[in-house]
């Protein structure tokens, strides 16, 4: 856009804007969401047992966890142990896997009245989640 001055000179107005700035903060903010969503997947903290044999699953699936104070969460929703083998039906898929995440301070009680539960409710396939035992360099 040009306009005349008062002296008869016509001169142009800086009309464009600069996005320069509103790239930077587009870009933080994505590096921000990028570094916290892994962090926000997983809200449960369990220790889980570890073992030498470890699967590594990429399919969709229902994970049961089981944390220190004996809470049952189905994905992240707190459950009553009565109304587990529901939830669980609610949120399987034909013959999908079940996984079963408990914190290794758990009694074995707590951890077998979950796997009776979901027995006495038809699930068969169901898996035990754990982590990969670290093993020494030259062992």
């Amino acid at each position: 856009m040009a306009f005349t001055s008062p002296r008869g000179r016509t001169q142009s107005s800086l009309s464009e804007i600069n996005i320069t700035p509103f790239v930077d903060v587009v870009l933080v903010l994505l590096i921000i969401f990028m570094l916290t969503a892994p962090i926000l997947e997983s809200g449960i903290e369990v220790d889980l047992p570890k073992t030498k044999t470890v699967k590594v699953v990429s399919e969709e699936k229902v994970v049961i966890t089981l944390d220190k104070n004996q809470n049952i969460y189905v994905g992240n929703d707190l459950v009553n142990y009565h109304r587990l083998a529901v939830t669980v039906l609610g949120k399987i898929k034909g013959d999908q896997p079940i996984f079963i995440r408990c914190d290794q301070n758990v009694s074995f009680g707590a951890f077998a009245r979950v796997v009776d539960a979901l027995k006495q409710a038809s699930f068969t396939n169901l898996n035990i989640v754990t982590e990969p035992l670290e093993t020494k360099p030259g062992s």
